[in-house]
Parts: structure tokens; sequence; C-alpha cells
């Protein structure tokens, strides 16, 4: 068989930008997987939905500011490239970074100028073409001619689209039918979408009418179908598989991220509160989260950090992590995934401790579910998640099922300073520098950077207007006249060593540009810490 060249995978991601069309989307997509051999098709998939199938191999931006002259035409085939980056990931120890930069210059060099603008986007995570995984899985189904339902099926229970992929293309119908709920095996975790209001979340999953719901109680005039109504930790998400351990020491406990890393190794004190369940084997989904002894969490980075970290013993001397489960997948030889919600969280209860279960509010009453949404807020918690009792469990897809609502933070920031874009953006300033206002000493001071919620429209206002304000630039940053202000929404302070304020925000987006307010009216470094939950 012949080899796919990158530079038909180039030419695919071209045709992809260049269109809003998701069936068009599609069927490019597909048309780059059909010649593709067993051995390509997990590549092909990775790439073209802008991953690595090594994750990180430590390239970044300071290894692709300059390349060699682009190759004069086309030689480099999809697997040679990927045993580049293979080759270029285990690089380590001391001159690793020489090492890999002579390495990726060494792979550039065979490439042309298109591929290597697709290389670029690539390794720098700019490959935003719209070939999200419900586009690519529709693509595998499209190329192998199979209904999409099977393939998003086996999406969801092998928890690898690239691994369905092959599947599909190589084995048909037959070959999804094998993939089945396996307890070691992570699936793609349920998603939430999200809105802006409780009432808005009830409406949308059919628990008020179109009157509203503002009236109080369980007896509101408008209330409808009941939902549940549960917490939204700030914690890390975790999968929980409980193996029966028969002619074992003890049962098996494995632990995934909404990543399906396995960090199992890294929490002794979970493996030892879940194994005590009452339960065969069992597939559970839930949030492990860091409690001050007054029940309130720690800063998120408390909870990354702890679960992060490998430690001996039961964790002692770390900051312990808390469990809390809200559904469960496969219980003592049932798989679950197909049931209702309703069904599954009785299963849940009947063997997890209400402990270790996530408060939850079965209601039909907007002002009801508000004053539990309120009351997780005030607990330090991140909002609610609001859940249709009918719904099975919809791996690896968000929808009118689950939906999250949190409190929305805003700050008014100056700008300091704008980066460059690069791929889709190359050509605008897009990055933003951050500051608050520093009473103590008139300054500003920085607290991170967001290129988040800008539209084509922001982009080219502000590439205009930082360009007016600047003052010098570098090779990527042009550095303004601190006089613009920006109105930012985030989730989230937490402590940081990055910046000189101590604290970054966490997930800002940019909501609108303040020409009504001049840099002296921006808010406060001191108010942003007031944000940020205290270190101990």
């Amino acid at each position: 068989m012949v080899s796919v060249l990158l530079t038909e995978l180039a030419g695919v991601s071209r045709e992809v930008s260049a269109t809003s069309s998701r069936l068009a989307k599609v069927a490019a997509l597909a048309s780059a997987l059909r010649p593709a051999s067993d051995r390509e098709i997990p590549v092909i998939v990775a790439y073209l939905s802008g991953e690595l199938p090594q994750r990180q191999i430590g390239v970044g931006w300071a290894t692709l500011r300059s390349a060699p002259a682009p190759a004069p035409a086309a030689s480099l085939a999809v697997l040679d490239v990927d045993e580049a980056f293979t080759r270029i990931g285990a690089v380590s120890g001391k001159g690793s970074t020489a090492e890999r930069k002579r390495l990726v210059d060494a792979l550039f060099a065979l490439a042309t100028a298109d591929e290597q603008f697709f290389l670029v986007r690539l390794l720098s995570g700019e490959l935003r073409q719209g070939a999200l995984d419900g586009v690519m899985t529709d693509a595998v189904a499209r190329a192998a001619g199979l209904p999409g339902a099977s393939v998003r099926r086996a999406v969801m229970l092998s928890g690898s689209l690239a691994v369905t992929a092959r599947a599909a293309l190589g084995g048909g119908e037959a070959a999804l039918a094998a993939f089945g709920l396996r307890v070691g095996r992570p699936l793609k975790p349920m998603l939430a979408s999200s809105e802006a209001s409780i009432e808005e979340a009830l409406a949308r999953a059919g628990a008020v009418g179109s009157g509203g719901g503002s009236g109080g109680g369980s007896g509101d005039s408008a209330a409808g179908a009941e939902v549940a109504v549960e917490w939204k930790l700030d914690g890390i998400r975790v999968q929980a598989h409980l193996a029966d351990g028969t002619g074992l020491p003890q049962r098996t406990v494995r632990l995934f991220t909404r990543s399906l890393d396995d960090i199992t190794e890294r929490l002794p004190e979970v493996v030892t509160a879940l194994a005590a369940l009452p339960a065969r084997d069992a597939v559970f989904d839930g949030e492990l989260i860091a409690l001050r002894p007054d029940g309130r969490p720690y800063a998120f980075q408390d909870t990354a950090s702890r679960a992060a970290s490998e430690v001996d013993g039961h964790g002692a001397g770390t900051v312990p992590l808390s469990v809390f489960l809200f559904d469960v997948l496969h219980l003592d030889g049932a798989d679950l995934i197909d049931e209702p919600d309703v069904v599954r969280h009785a299963a849940l209860t009947a063997v997890v401790p209400a402990a270790m279960v996530m408060p939850r509010l079965v209601t039909g009453s907007v002002a009801a579910a508000t004053a539990f949404f309120e009351e997780a807020v005030r607990l330090g918690h991140e909002g609610v998640v609001v859940k249709s009792l009918s719904t099975p469990y919809a791996a690896g897809r968000r929808g009118s099922w689950w939906i999250k609502v949190k409190p929305r933070h805003t700050l008014d920031l100056v700008v300091l300073a704008v980066e460059w874009g690069h791929g889709r953006r190359q050509g605008w300033l897009s990055n933003l520098h951050l500051g608050a206002r520093d009473p103590a000493t008139g300054g500003l001071v920085m607290l991170g950077k967001t290129f988040k919620g800008l539209t084509d429209e922001l982009l080219t206002w502000q590439t205009s207007r930082f360009l007016e304000l600047e003052e010098h630039r570098d090779d990527w940053t042009v550095y303004v006249r601190p006089e613009q202000v920006v109105e930012i929404a985030f989730d989230g302070v937490q402590r940081s060593p990055r910046y000189p304020g101590g604290v970054a925000l966490r997930f800002a987006r940019v909501l609108r540009y303040r020409d009504d307010k001049t840099a002296d009216e921006a808010d406060t470094i001191d108010a942003v810490r007031a944000l940020a939950a205290p270190a101990d």
C-alpha cells in the first residue's frame, strides 16, 4: 500500500479550515482516512484532530521560532513524521533542548512550506480547524460506511477515537460490536454544557416552562418535570474502576482522570476508601477535592498538586483528597450506562455511603434549585450541575442532559502588552497581558494572559488599537501604553508564583473593551487577592 504523505493531510487541513459546513468537513476528513493503512489511521485521526499520539514531546514556540528553508517537493510520509516525533519526545538529560531543536530542524528541512505551516500549527496546539471529536467521529463513520451511532458508542466504550477508527475501517460493524464496557479500561466521561443562570438551565432541561419559574418554594407555578441539581466542585474528575480481586490479596482499584490518565499510584488514601465499598466490581464517576477541616475547599492548585504527586503509604504528610461520587456505570456485573440517571443514582446510593455521594437535590422548582446553588457557592464550591433524570450516560458528549451553572466573576483590567497570534491568528495581535492597579505603588501588577473570547472582529479592532498604543516590541510581543481597559470574565483566582502579584486568574476570557473607563478606574490587585483562597 502506498504511504499517506504529510502533504495530503496539510491539504485536508486547509480544506477543513476553509469551510464552516459540518458536512464538508466530514467529507474532507473521511477522504483522508479511506486510503490509510491500519498503522496510519490512528496517526491521521490524531493529527487532523490537532493532537499528537505521543501527547507531549517537549517542543514549544522557542523551538519553532526559526526553521530551515522548506523542501522543494513533498516526500514526508505520515508514519515518518510520527517516528520523528517519538524520537524527539524521547530526548532527555543534559543538552536535551539543543538536541530536540536539532531533530525538529532535521524534520522541517524535509517539509515543504505548506507542510511546515501544518507542523507548526500541530506542534503549537494552534490547529483549530473545527475537526473536533464529534466531527471526526462522523468522518470515521462515513469513511467506514457505518452508522454514526455505532461508532460513537464504540468510542465511548473504548475510550479512544483512534482505536475505534482503526477497528471501524479494518473490521467494520463486527469489530465495533466487540467493544464493551470493561472494568479497568476507562471510558470517555460524560460532559456538561453551560448556562448563565439556574432558570435557564432548568428550562433547557425541561424542568420549567417558558412562563418562567420565579415563584417561591416547590410550588412554583411554572414548575415542570423534576431534575437533579448537584454541587459542582473545583476538583479533579476521576473515574474509579473496582475489580473483584478474586485470587488476589485484595481487590484492584484503578483511578483515571478526565483525559484517561492513570493516577492510581499517586492516591493511596483514595484507593483505600474505594476498596472498602461493598461492591464486587464497579465503575464510578466522581470528583476528588482537598477540603479544610470546616469542609470548605482548599485552592484548586492544592488539589491539583496533590493529584500530580506520588506519595508513600497512605498519603501521610500531604493534603488528603476527599471522594465525592455522582454516577455509577457498572455495578456487580451489570452495565448501567444505558439506564436513566434516576436508576443509576439509586444504584450508586445503595453501595456508597452518604458522605461519599455528591450532594444532590431533586426538584422542579427554580427557587429551590437557586437556594441549593447559592448554598454550594457560599461553601466555596464552583456552582451546580443540573441533570435530566431520564438520560443515559452519554460518554464524551455535551448536551442538554447535564448543564453546569457557575457564578460569573468579572474584573476591569488594563492591557499591558499583546503577543502576535499564530496559526489562524497570524498577523493579528492576540494574547493579552493583563494588569491590575496597585494602590500602594500607583503602578500595575500583571495577573496573567488570555486570548480567549476574541472574535475576528475584536482581533481586528485590538490589533489596530494596540499598534496605536505601542511603546516598544520584541520578536513576539508589542508593549503598549497602559491605557486600554478590558472587562475579563474568569472562574476563580489562584495563587501563582509565576506573576508578581502572587495570583492568577483561572479560565480568563474577554467580555468587552471598556472605553468608558480609564486605567485609574481599573480594579486593584487587593480586590483580586481577596478572591483567592488562603494558603492554609
